[in-house]
């Protein structure tokens, strides 16, 4: 009895190691795109993350597309380039600022049309990153055309 004990915690301890290796994100389906659509996708997000805590509106203006959807969980629907741009003025430049929480860009392609970009990113207010900060989940839909990149719609949940 006692050997048939030990067999099966032995049994039961190989399988919780073995899950532990082969363990995936619940997006196994997805296989992110090479390197070149991550490294120009998160080279978008650090120039709008820019522009965004340095209130540069001429940056933000090219961003953003005219064909904007932006969904904010508490804030509802804006599907005006110019009122988002008019709100970030307001509310957003020299008030709040964004941080991408480190290595939790996802990016993937969108056939003929650009790219879905998913993460992590909390908003403070002040000069320095607090350091416990709360990162929200965000979707950033880019479209490609003119060989520039403009952000199309927005999921910004908090």
């Amino acid at each position: 009895m006692k050997n048939i004990s030990i067999f099966l915690s032995l049994s039961a301890l190989t399988l919780l190691i073995f899950m532990g290796f082969t363990t995936r994100p619940v997006n196994t389906h997805l296989e992110p795109e090479p390197m070149s659509l991550y490294d120009s996708i998160a080279a978008m997000d650090a120039r709008w993350e820019d522009a965004y805590n340095n209130c540069k509106l001429d940056v933000m203006e090219e961003v953003i597309s005219e064909d904007l959807e932006f969904y904010h969980d508490q804030g509802g629907l804006m599907t005006s380039k110019q009122k988002l741009n008019e709100a970030l003025k307001a509310n957003i430049c020299g008030k709040v600022k964004r941080a991408l929480k480190p290595g939790s860009l996802e990016v993937y392609p969108i056939k003929g049309y650009g790219a879905v970009e998913m993460g992590l990113h909390g908003f403070y207010n002040g000069k320095d990153v607090p350091q416990q900060l709360h990162y929200s989940k965000f979707v950033h839909i880019w479209k490609r055309e003119n060989n520039k990149w403009r952000i199309t719609r927005v999921i910004s949940l908090h």
